[in-house]
């Protein structure tokens, strides 16, 4: 056979994710604020003499850090969308970043909690004024950031084609790998989650730390510090535990909802006599699935014919389908 007639059977491996996404234009622009930020509080700190202001800003050198991590992930996804040595793509870098964005709030968590207890235990003496001016300039900063990440949901560029090819090899099966046009069943950017729950994290620390700075200050209640702390390290450790728990779904190729596969059965089971014997069906990126179902039938048809029964709008690519005729009704 020609190369050029297997050529037409050769589809694109990208689905999509060489496109660049409104989250990532989104990311950069918090990237930029948050470093212009920290630059300004850094040079405050060393102007001035203010310790507050120059820790402030080393924290903000962290949140940046963070933050690029995800940019990066938008960019290397989309650079390396049809790598080949990608099997289904870069879609699931997305999920990478957002269980390391997942592990650093972590570790965030962690540091709060010991400071926390350090203070309760071993109290020290609090600006209480320059302190609120510094935590001001960060709540704001953190708040503009939201907004920006924040501003479409993270499924607004959920834009996927599907392009396929059939492969028919011997041995009693046929391997298809649909084409089709549909919106996604549903979009997860764990990337962009990770961004916004470090943003938001920073903006839970920062009322609870105005809240106890100005109880520290009007009623002499300085264990407020410490004890919000606490309490942050607790709502961060929550939001975290999700984040990881999620994209950890992904990366390990964890069933996808149970509505989705049910969906897929009942397309194929339609007919009454096709039935699945085996059926996989797992998130390769944000909004993206792929599948691998064995059908038996007493009439099998082609592998095109299950793949057009697949309903549009689940984000589903490169299907792949078994198709086995049943040799009896008992054995069906």
């Amino acid at each position: 056979m020609h190369t050029k007639t297997i050529d037409a059977w050769t589809h694109d491996h990208g689905f999509g994710q060489d496109r660049v996404r409104p989250a990532e234009f989104r990311t950069l622009l918090v990237v930029a604020l948050t470093a212009v930020t920290m630059v300004a509080e850094v040079a405050a700190g060393v102007a001035f003499g203010s310790i507050a202001l120059l820790t402030d800003g080393l924290h903000m050198a962290s949140h940046a850090a963070a933050l690029g991590i995800s940019l990066l992930a938008y960019v290397f996804a989309r650079r390396h969308a049809r790598n080949r040595a990608f099997s289904f793509g870069t879609g699931k870098v997305n999920a990478l970043a957002g269980f390391a964005s997942a592990l650093l709030l972590v570790f965030v968590t962690l540091l709060m909690l010991w400071e926390s207890l350090h203070r309760l235990v071993d109290p020290v003496a609090i600006s209480f004024d320059q302190a609120l001016v510094v935590t001001l300039v960060g709540l704001a900063v953190n708040i503009a950031s939201a907004a920006i990440l924040m501003r479409g949901p993270s499924g607004d560029d959920a834009e996927h084609h599907h392009h396929g090819h059939d492969h028919h090899h011997g041995h009693g099966h046929d391997h298809h790998h649909g084409h089709g046009h549909g919106h996604a069943h549903e979009e997860h950017d764990h990337n962009l989650r990770g961004a916004i729950l470090h943003v938001l994290a920073d903006i839970a620390t920062s009322v609870l730390a105005v809240l106890a700075l100005l109880g520290g200050k009007h009623l002499g209640a300085s264990w407020l510090d410490p004890a919000m702390g606490i309490v942050g390290a607790a709502v961060i450790a929550r939001w975290s535990w999700g984040l990881l728990r999620d994209t950890g779904r992904v990366l390990l190729d964890q069933e996808a909802p149970a509505d989705l596969r049910e969906a897929v059965r009942g397309a194929i089971e339609a007919d009454g006599d096709s039935r699945i014997a085996d059926l996989h069906v797992w998130s390769i990126g944000p909004g993206l699935f792929t599948t691998v179902l064995s059908v038996v039938s007493h009439e099998p048809h082609s592998p095109e014919h299950y793949k057009a029964l697949l309903p549009a709008g689940l984000g589903l690519v490169h299907p792949v389908v078994e198709v086995r005729r049943c040799p009896g009704e008992a054995g069906c």
